[in-house]
């Protein structure tokens, strides 16, 4: 459709490959206009203010099976993982698959996980402490949230190290990616698959919460098995890859401020709540998530075509100066974060492991603060990188000492 005299034209984004990083690209596109067009022609909504509107159900939608087949995907493991997953369905469909998780995953619940998150998080810190460098993305941030999930539903010890591969593998379909990594995908989430069937056919001492959920499911007859089995593997694939990426980016930039580092050191339990606020905010695992509009939709003057793919930036809109002061500047101290963190997106699809990725980065922070105060980067920083869902990071090194 072509924009009424009241509306503005999307301008077309500036080629990323001219700017430093990601986050000096989004702050030109800021400037540029509040919506920008990606090179697919996708419209990027990109300042604060306009997040709960990109939400609204009755203008916007979730994407469906939509994105994948943007991609090509139409059948097979990964197809019917998006399919039966609660992240992508919407109205009562979503409201029957999240709701057995949402009574689980309540905030109260997963503070019950707090002292097995922290002794893990120990444990594996004072294994890696004084012994040279260490692979940090690999050996703590991907380790914690993998065996936190695999104690939820029960998954033996000597299974943790395959089961981390599946979900790995798994969880990079998600998002947006090449064709050359799709073999990769498939296969782990074939995999995860086949694991989640047969952790659910054995015995019911093994499978943790999962006991309750499949019974109390069944008896509501809400859910098919297919969708009981699908949101297990939702919720294993959901929280793993964030929080690890999150992890090593709060681990970079707090050991680049210095200054900051120490002063969280000196008191850990006082200050990992805040911690965790600021760097979420500063450098997000997740840069942004999909929406598809109902109705032509205007945004500050610019329209949004009805039936559009809409990428809504929260990695954008967590460094607007309208809604942070100084957004560029890493603070720990800082005090105007919002009561929702823009991170764990908004509305009814608002991230249902917030509460538990809370737990497990507060605790893994405060734990390296407390055992490993004087840690260091070893080799090159990490590269993070992504303006679309889940963000990637080619690795990252440290020294605990």
């Amino acid at each position: 459709m072509k924009p009424t005299n009241a509306s503005r034209e999307i301008p077309v984004r500036a080629d990323l490959d001219a700017f430093a990083d990601d986050h000096a690209y989004l702050r030109s596109c800021r400037e540029q206009a509040p919506v920008v067009r990606a090179p697919s022609g996708v419209p990027i909504v990109l300042h604060f203010r306009n997040i709960e509107k990109m939400v609204d159900p009755r203008t916007t939608r979730q994407l469906e099976t939509e994105g994948l087949a943007f991609q090509g995907v139409t059948s097979g493991p990964l197809y019917d993982v998006v399919q039966r997953s609660m992240l992508f369905s919407n109205g009562q469909v979503h409201r029957n698959r999240r709701g057995g998780l949402s009574r689980t995953f309540a905030f109260k619940l997963m503070e019950g996980y707090r002292e097995d998150v922290r002794a893990l998080a120990d444990r594996l810190v004072a294994g890696h402490v004084g012994h040279g460098p260490m692979d940090f993305l690999e050996d703590i941030a991907g380790e914690i949230p993998a065996r936190i999930i695999a104690k939820l539903l029960g998954v033996p010890e000597d299974d943790i190290p395959q089961f981390r591969k599946w979900v790995y593998a798994a969880v990079r379909g998600i998002g947006f990616h090449g064709p050359e990594e799709r073999p990769e995908i498939e296969k782990g989430a074939r995999a995860l698959q086949a694991y989640v069937d047969a952790l659910l056919d054995g015995p019911a001492s093994e499978r943790s919460f999962i006991t309750r959920y499949v019974q109390d499911n069944r008896e509501e007859g809400s859910l098919t098995e297919e969708e009981i089995r699908g949101q297990i593997i939702t919720l294993i694939i959901a929280g793993s890859d964030t929080t690890r990426l999150a992890l090593c980016s709060a681990m970079h930039h707090l050991l680049r401020h210095e200054d900051q580092w120490r002063t969280f050191c000196e008191a850990p339990e006082e200050l990992k709540k805040p911690v965790v606020q600021e760097t979420m905010r500063y450098d997000p695992s997740v840069a942004s998530f999909p929406r598809v509009t109902l109705e032509e939709l205007e945004i500050d003057g610019y329209v949004i075509d009805a039936g559009s793919f809409v990428g809504v930036s929260t990695m954008s809109a967590m460094r607007d100066p309208e809604a942070y002061a100084d957004p560029d500047h890493f603070d720990i101290h800082r005090t105007d974060h919002p009561k929702w963190h823009p991170v764990f997106g908004a509305g009814a699809h608002r991230c249902l492991g917030e509460a538990l990725a809370r737990v497990e980065l507060e605790e893994v922070l405060a734990s390296l603060a407390t055992l490993a105060p004087n840690s260091a980067p070893a080799g090159q920083p990490p590269k993070i990188s992504g303006l679309a869902a889940v963000r990637s990071i080619d690795q990252m090194a440290l020294e605990l000492r």
